[in-house]
């Protein structure tokens, strides 16, 4: 590898890393004034509407509705998905419906999959675990449009800039 390409990755890695920062500096921002302010209007309240577009959320909304147990990455999958369309307050109240998750425990995957920013996961990383654990994520896995977040939900055009940033990123590296 040459000098110039070390700068390169070097300096893509910088820009990744303050970007990363300042997602984090807006977030504490947010939280500190209390307001449920967001970059788009995705968070709204017809969130749980937006959401049974997709399947496999609607088939996740249902069972926290009869009060069933999802599963760890099922919880998972919610939050990262619910959360650029609902409130955090109606985020944990649906994972309050969970009978094996506490009330702190939610609070916590909250925090954490918003303080890492997490992206929705891809169809393939939804099938590994699924794999994982007992509850089905996607109710028909045999269906490639199930658990195909990207083709039924719109998210917020930051979600979609991470990605391709990920993707540039990726390809430089090869």
């Amino acid at each position: 590898m040459s000098t110039q390409e070390t700068v390169v990755e070097k300096n893509a890695a910088l820009r990744e890393a303050i970007q990363r920062a300042e997602r984090a500096e807006h977030e504490v921002a947010r939280l500190k004034s209390g307001a449920e302010t967001r970059e788009d209007v995705h968070v709204t309240q017809a969130g749980e509407a937006e959401l049974r577009k997709d399947s496999m959320m609607a088939h996740l909304l249902d069972a926290l509705e009869a009060g069933k147990d999802i599963g760890h990455y099922g919880r998972l999958v919610f939050v990262m998905v619910a959360r650029h369309f609902m409130p955090q307050e109606e985020v944990l109240a649906w994972l309050h419906r969970d009978p094996d998750l506490s009330e702190e425990d939610a609070a916590n995957m909250l925090r954490q999959v918003e303080g890492r920013d997490y992206n929705p996961p891809k169809r393939e990383r939804l099938l590994e675990w699924q794999a994982q654990q007992d509850f089905p994520i996607l109710p028909q896995p045999d269906d490639p449009d199930c658990g195909n977040l990207y083709r039924n939900l719109k998210f917020p055009d930051t979600i979609y800039d991470h990605i391709t940033h990920y993707q540039e990123q990726k390809a430089n590296a090869e």
